[in-house]
């Protein structure tokens, strides 16, 4: 059966039409204004000819033969040293905290004349396994994604 411009659309026409703007907002050929008011627009929208009426302005675009991947772009020497200081931060913070923290457990197990248990460990195993795992894998301090740049691909 041949879709006809009286027919309702579904959710996944919809976001099809959504997916198809977002190439053009990447290509180029709309603005983010514009863009953003054809995505309002395409999830208000009933019909097919509703939807159709949002890209009539715009060549075809098959999704399927977009690129799978982006290449990553080199890293900038600037952009790695940010991220280097926001880990050497992030240790810094810890390091100096957990310090604090059991400097005042042995105070305390020293003046109480016998030991009480290590509070402290729950601070360095909670905050200290994520930042080993997050420096390990590169997904630590200073190594999120830059949204604005991944906007713009």
């Amino acid at each position: 059966m041949a879709a006809t411009p009286e027919m309702r659309a579904s959710d996944g026409d919809r976001d099809r039409v959504a997916a198809a703007l977002r190439e053009h907002v990447a290509e180029g050929r709309l603005t983010v204004d514009e863009f953003n008011e054809r995505l309002e627009a395409v999830y208000q929208s009933r019909t097919y000819g509703e939807l159709a009426k949002l890209t009539t302005d715009l060549p075809e675009i098959d999704l399927h033969t977009l690129p799978a991947t982006v290449k990553p772009e080199a890293e900038s020497p600037a952009r790695a040293g940010r991220k280097q200081a926001a880990t050497r931060a992030a240790w810094s913070s810890f390091v100096g905290t957990n310090a604090v923290l059991w400097a005042i457990w042995l105070v305390s197990s020293l003046g109480s004349g016998h030991a009480i248990f290590p509070w402290p460990l729950w601070v360095t195993l909670f905050w200290g396994i994520p930042l080993v795992v997050g420096t390990v894998f590169g997904t630590g301090p200073g190594h999120g994604r830059d949204r604005r740049r991944e906007r713009r691909r």
